[in-house]
């Protein structure tokens, strides 16, 4: 658990000493700079732990105990140009590292399997340019993640635009992910001797559409509207992921290689006093695998004073199975698809926590371009006997 503190903090003592002389002031006078500025710098570590025993890796029983520590460094640069058009810049870079109990039984003769640890990189870049005036932001982006047995490359591109009297927005986003699965097998299913890099790969596409809407409706309530349209095409199981047959063998993972996808949800955010806000979310979602989904969330921030606020939260979930999956020694060989991962079984779940966030107008600790810290915690738990914890803190430069 120190570890993640400490990157957070050796992280945020270098940023502040390359920074601090450099930042530049602050401008009266309504002149806005078309010199590149540094507008803030957010790192973010999480430690999150799961334990369970429906692991996929052998076939929907054992354990699925996991520990993963993720850190996130993201910068946002803005200027504006000879037209008073805002551009922000963005760079964010991920690094997670992880144990897995169940990644360690794709070899089950293996007390300890090069599968059992793993470290995902994924940076990523962006760009907006925002007309102001008219109320309009176009947006691009491109990112990539990389892991031992999985690769992504992705891009998007959006759009939004504001009313005339600024009170409600509209945004359109495309979105596409380009990957290539390594075809790592349960051990025993395996021809020949081979390596990681004799393994074959195959390719993975997502295609995602996006729209909202966001609307003030008074000074105290505000909705937003969002639908998603998602399409996948490709190799959609995971190759190490067993099925055990009711006869007894085992067998690889099998499932479709297109699955559409629809997600529609919906926000509320009212604010009760200066001093309560109350933020609620639904989503419905279905897709052509069979499962369907309902998520109810609700935050209530609490401001204590101008710098110092808790917000604790509640979300519950709930899903029906894909009609690809069941347990353990349950499928047949007449099944054309099978799958034993129960993620994609019939469950509900609890997700709980609450979130401290501090921000003192003279920086925290007295260091005035660290504007904010905040530390938040939350225990999630399915009814399948499966739990997670999971910390985070985000420390905000500006």
């Amino acid at each position: 658990m120190k570890k993640i503190f400490l990157t957070a903090a050796t992280a945020f003592l270098l940023l502040h000493s390359a920074f601090a002389q450099n930042l530049p002031k602050k401008d009266t006078t309504g002149y806005e700079s078309r010199k590149l500025k540094l507008e803030e710098i957010n790192l973010v570590s999480s430690y999150y732990t799961q334990d369970g025993n429906n692991a996929a890796v052998t076939g929907g029983i054992g354990s699925q105990k996991l520990t993963d520590i993720a850190n996130v460094f993201d910068v946002k640069l803005t200027k504006y140009d000879s037209k008073l058009r805002k551009h922000t810049f963005g760079l964010e870079v991920g690094i997670d590292h992880y144990t897995s109990a169940s990644s360690d039984k794709i070899d089950l003769q293996a007390n300890s399997s090069a599968s059992h640890a793993d470290t995902r990189l994924y940076p990523s870049l962006s760009w907006s340019i925002e007309n102001e005036k008219k109320g309009t932001t176009l947006a691009v982006g491109l990112s990539s993640s990389s892991e031992f047995d999985y690769q992504s490359f992705g891009g998007n591109i959006a759009f939004s635009t504001k009313t005339k009297d600024r009170s409600g927005e509209f945004t359109a986003k495309f979105q596409t992910y380009l990957d290539q699965v390594t075809l790592i097998q349960p051990v025993e299913l395996r021809t020949g001797n081979n390596g990681h890099d004799q393994y074959g790969t195959a390719s993975r596409n997502t295609f995602a559409g996006s729209l909202s809407y966001s609307q003030i409706i008074n000074e105290r309530l505000q909705l937003m509207l969002l639908a998603d349209i998602v399409q996948q095409n490709g190799y959609l199981s995971l190759p190490f992921h067993r099925v055990y047959f009711k006869d007894g063998t085992v067998h690889q993972e099998n499932l479709p290689n297109s699955r559409f996808k629809i997600p529609l949800g919906f926000r509320a955010n009212y604010f009760i006093g200066d001093n309560l806000i109350v933020k609620t979310y639904y989503r419905y979602y279905t897709d052509n695998w069979g499962l369907k989904s309902n998520t109810a969330e609700v935050e209530l921030p609490i401001k204590f004073n101008a710098f110092f606020s808790l917000s604790p939260f509640y979300r519950y979930y709930t899903q029906t199975a894909a009609k690809y999956f069941a347990p353990y020694q349950t499928h047949t060989i007449a099944d054309q698809y099978y799958n034993s991962n129960y993620d994609l079984s019939k469950f509900n779940s609890n997700f709980y926590g609450a979130g401290i966030r501090f921000a003192p107008p003279k920086g925290v600790l007295g260091l005035q371009h660290l504007s904010m810290l905040e530390l938040r915690y939350g225990h999630y738990s399915k009814n399948i006997n499966m739990s997670s914890d999971i910390i985070s803190l985000n420390i905000k430069y500006k």
